[in-house]
């Protein structure tokens, strides 16, 4: 990455009374694979449909490639957009859809035939040419849709949401080949989702966002490990977020009480005693035991209790475990020989590492 291709600051949108995009700044880098993900009206769209133009911005601005396009025609920028609705031409042949573009800005025939071909290539379809839309499957049409934004050798290549309207077993190969595809080009890649799991399976990084502005930037690694809101732990993945008191801050550790119970930390430097936080822990970070079995000692974030749900997932059972004063957490852990461990009514023990245990603000 040599640098921010596109630049956002202090960029709004207002549809009347309503704010879609408030106060977002965010610096692109070249290269990237960005997505923007959050719930439906967060403001995520918007802002890609101001990036291409589509949208004017009520106060802010926007850079590409250091030169200010905030209120500069779409045609005129160096982007192109990919939709969930393909919109490919039926009239037209996969190659006439895909040379489209270059048909319009009057390339020479020999250079538009050279790019098509090159375009069937990279989106894995040689030899389609010829076929009508009609012809295509969904993932075909979607890869079509793809060249022919790509043919336009954009620097930067918006996506919103264009896997949304493909079966699950499909999306999820062409997640893994639109970012092949990315990567082979080492071209900027902004995506819109909000499909949690697709934006951690793509990105090199996301932007977190909800009620128009961002919450949390960072790789998916350091999203999921390290929320730093309750809104970032729910919404990647799943997570038990336990209410309490801060208790003792200690260069070493932290201590919560959550319903009773005193619960570690790492040591935290934004924290005072008798602060409401919430605690968040990864149910797949909690070791769970039978009493009678190899029961780790008793210490920090240990806690007997007992199972009143189990959930059979194949490779993955999801244990739900009632601890002191009714307080319940998610425990999953992998089948042994496909078989639950644990089955309601059982007397267990789960624990989890300090590392594990998030403190956020309340």
């Amino acid at each position: 990455m040599t640098g921010a291709i596109v630049r956002l600051t202090n960029l709004c949108k207002r549809f009347g009374d309503v704010v879609a995009v408030d106060e977002v700044t965010l610096d692109i880098e070249e290269g990237e694979f960005i997505t923007l993900l959050g719930p439906s009206g967060c403001g995520k769209t918007t802002t890609l449909r101001m990036i291409a133009g589509l949208e004017m911005p009520t106060s802010g601005s926007i850079y590409l490639e250091g030169s200010d396009v905030t209120f500069t025609p779409p045609e005129k920028r160096p982007v192109n957009m990919v939709f969930q609705a393909y919109a490919l031409f039926p009239h037209m042949s996969i190659a006439e859809n895909i040379a489209f573009g270059p048909m319009i800005k009057k390339w020479p025939k020999d250079r538009i035939a050279a790019a098509v071909e090159e375009m069937l290539r990279v989106v894995r379809l040689e030899g389609y040419g010829p076929r009508r839309p009609n012809q295509l499957s969904g993932g075909q049409a979607q890869r079509v849709a793809l060249a022919r934004a790509l043919i336009n050798q954009p620097r930067v290549l918006l996506l919103d949401e264009p896997l949304g309207a493909l079966d699950l077993k499909l999306r999820k190969a062409m997640q893994l080949e639109l970012r092949s595809i990315q990567r082979r080009l080492g071209m900027t890649f902004v995506y819109v989702t909000h499909d949690q799991e697709e934006a951690m399976v793509m990105s090199d990084r996301i932007v977190l966002m909800n009620r128009g502005r961002i919450v949390q930037v960072g790789t998916p690694t350091e999203i999921y490990n390290r929320p730093q809101s309750e809104f970032a732990s729910q919404f990647i993945g799943e997570a038990n977020l336990l209410r309490g008191v801060v208790k003792a801050v200690r260069a070493d550790c932290t201590e919560v009480v959550v319903h009773g119970l005193t619960v570690w930390a790492p040591p935290q430097t934004e924290i005072t005693p008798g602060q409401a936080v919430v605690v968040s822990v990864r149910p797949e970070r909690i070791g769970l035991f039978q009493v009678h079995e190899g029961v780790p000692e008793a210490g920090k974030n240990t806690f007997r209790g007992t199972v009143v749900n189990t959930v059979f997932l194949g490779p993955l059972g999801r244990y739900h475990v009632r601890l002191a004063d009714d307080l319940v957490l998610l425990v999953e852990q992998p089948t042994t020989d496909g078989m639950l461990s644990c089955c309601v009514r059982d007397e267990v023990v789960v624990g989890w590492d300090t590392d594990s245990t998030v403190v956020l603000a309340a």
